[in-house]
């Protein structure tokens, strides 16, 4: 079993060094760049990645790219922003010394949030299917719930990914407005909308779960403010969905920005698993 590790790029010389130096336990490493105007390219290059440059198609898309690049059909699939943990490093090793008995494996991830592991708040463990055959599975969904499905058995492995989210809370508030703006264009093309009450009882809800039932309380500070900004995620998302249904709106697809897109990411917004409040 030999495995291809890709990830998708655009000025991200900060954190890839991180991401690479994790992958020593696959057999080649494909990196997908829509353009980035610092170094990414050269430091991918400089570890012996495959590199590839390709306008920005969407996420999905762009993922599924850097699969059909590989040249193995097992994939493994990270973020810049994302780390291999040495634990689960060393069981993938072991994984690849047989034959795998499913087409995909989840992996738990734990983020950093402004400098802390976060281990409630509904954000750990935050499985994630990233190990994948290629030949029984993609990545599906046209804006921000881009996900990998399979078709046959799912494992789920122990070591933890690693995930380096914001390190300051200027940074999370502009990721939001620019995912919750991808959110109102997604809910618009199901021709769904929102009213008063949703807009009124969402985002409340949303802060009361996180922070109480999902023991955000439990992550300090950080975690008064994952449940904050996830309801305020909830409310702007619903609010851009009702804006853009009214007749002198014009409808926009945002490009990746420099720095943050595109992370294949959209959980720091809301939390890894966002409710459809």
């Amino acid at each position: 079993m030999k495995i291809s590790a890709t990830i998708i790029t655009l000025n991200e010389e900060r954190n890839l060094p991180r991401a690479l130096d994790s992958l020593d336990c696959v057999d080649e490493i494909v990196v997908v760049d829509c353009g980035s105007t610092d170094r990414t390219r050269e430091i991918a290059r400089g570890y012996g990645a495959h590199v590839v440059e390709n306008a920005w198609p969407g996420y999905a898309a762009q993922k599924n790219l850097a699969a059909a690049r590989a040249s193995h059909d097992w994939i493994l699939s990270i973020d810049a922003d994302e780390a291999l943990t040495e634990a689960l490093s060393a069981e993938i090793m072991r994984l690849k010394r047989g034959e795998p008995g499913a087409a995909g494996y989840r992996l738990p991830r734990r983020a950093q949030y402004l400098g802390r592991w976060i281990l409630h708040s509904g954000w750990y463990p935050d499985y994630k299917l990233r190990l994948y055959d290629r030949r029984r599975g993609a990545w599906q969904g046209d804006y921000v719930h881009e996900s990998v499905r399979v078709a046959g058995p799912v494992e789920t492995l122990r070591g933890d990914l690693l995930h380096y989210t914001c390190d300051a809370l200027s940074r999370h508030l502009r990721t939001l407005d620019r995912y919750t703006t991808l959110a109102a264009h997604e809910l618009r093309a199901q021709g769904r909308r929102a009213g008063p009450a949703r807009l009124l009882l969402a985002p409340p809800w949303t802060f009361l779960r996180t922070y109480l039932f999902q023991q955000g309380f439990r992550d300090g500070y950080q975690g008064l403010l994952i449940s904050s900004m996830a309801a305020w995620y909830v409310f702007l998302k619903w609010a851009k969905t009702l804006e853009s249904f009214q007749p002198s709106v014009v409808s926009y697809q945002p490009k990746p920005q420099a720095g943050s897109a595109p992370p294949g990411n959209t959980e720091v917004s809301a939390g890894p698993k966002k409710a459809d409040s």
